[in-house]
């Protein structure tokens, strides 16, 4: 026998509540956080045992939501689960409203001032090794009741879609309904071994690179090209001798002599002081880049990602990049 019954929040999602058949049931909220693991896992298999519910309970769900609301939220084949469109918009929404609704009960049951459970961090590969992994190990000593994921990947992580607490972004950012927090920043910079430069010579103007080996990192290198500051922000187009998705192994290219690259400066600031690398064209560096923290705004009273801003700033006032 199946039963309804109903109510609305202020946010205008029906709170109600599902007996499904037999003895399994299921809540709104049930039914939503089944959605949103679903959708992280991409199995209804995963999703079901990470949260401890049998695979028939979590397909009755899903199958619920779908009736409800009268449209498919995932395309299903016997080798994955994938969102539609519609399950895609309606994610994200969902993800918010859980997450209010979660920040609301651990408030009113008074914990809201200990951090506790699991944080989600994202962040650049290089980066989150040298910076946010010690971020990271403060917090965990700190918070005995805090768990941490940590992702690190260099590409532009969608914070609500992928259940991203905080992420670190190295950009100016666009305006949006994330909240940032800025804590750094650091500079593109122009590097090379003290033996390239002394076999080669070292530039002094922009147009003299095309004369040298370069190595591009294709994140910093969009379109073969580089900018610099100056009048009318000067560039130079060119052609890489070498060209690696990876950051650590352009720099350590550059350390072996293989030529000249751009890099952010924190990727190569312990290369410089143990002389390994030295900066060129300095004068022409264009203007630095804002190290950001990102969240998402129903996240902004979360103990855990307070938590994290509070060790994150304190770490970064420290640091010189």
């Amino acid at each position: 026998m199946n039963m309804a019954l109903a109510g609305f929040c202020d946010n205008g999602l029906i709170l109600h509540f599902i007996i499904a058949q037999g003895d399994i049931v299921l809540d709104r909220l049930d039914i939503l956080r089944t959605f949103i693991m679903v959708a992280d896992k991409g199995s209804f298999a995963e999703a079901a045992r990470a949260l401890r519910v049998s695979p028939t309970a979590a397909s009755r769900a899903i199958a619920a939501l779908e009736e409800e609301l009268g449209v498919p939220m995932f395309r299903r084949t016997t080798r994955s689960v994938a969102l539609t469109d519609e399950g895609g918009s309606y994610l994200e929404r969902c993800r918010l409203a859980v997450g209010e609704l979660d920040d609301a009960a651990r408030s009113l049951r008074g914990e809201s001032a200990e951090p506790h459970g699991m944080l989600v961090v994202a962040a650049p590969v290089v980066f989150g090794r040298m910076h946010v992994a010690p971020i990271v190990a403060t917090l965990l000593r700190k918070h005995s009741k805090l768990d941490v994921r940590l992702s690190l990947m260099d590409r532009v992580v969608r914070i609500v879609d992928e259940g991203i607490d905080v992420a670190v972004r190295i950009a100016d950012l666009a305006d949006s309904a994330l909240h940032a927090q800025r804590v750094a920043e650091v500079r593109r910079v122009l590097v090379a071994s003290p033996a390239y430069l002394s076999a080669r010579s070292t530039p002094k103007a922009i147009t003299d690179l095309h004369d040298h080996d370069l190595i591009a990192f294709d994140v910093l290198s969009a379109s073969n090209e580089w900018r610099f500051a100056g009048p009318g922000r000067a560039a130079i187009r060119f052609e890489p001798r070498l060209l690696t998705n990876d950051v650590t192994a352009a720099i350590e290219a550059a350390i072996n002599g293989l030529g000249i690259v751009r890099a952010l400066s924190y990727q190569v600031v312990h290369h410089i002081a143990e002389k390994r690398l030295t900066c060129v064209l300095d004068k022409f560096a264009p203007p630095p880049v804002p190290v950001n923290l990102v969240y998402p705004a129903n996240r902004q009273r979360s103990a855990n990602v307070r938590a994290f801003l509070e060790v994150a700033k304190a770490y970064f006032r420290t640091q010189a990049f």
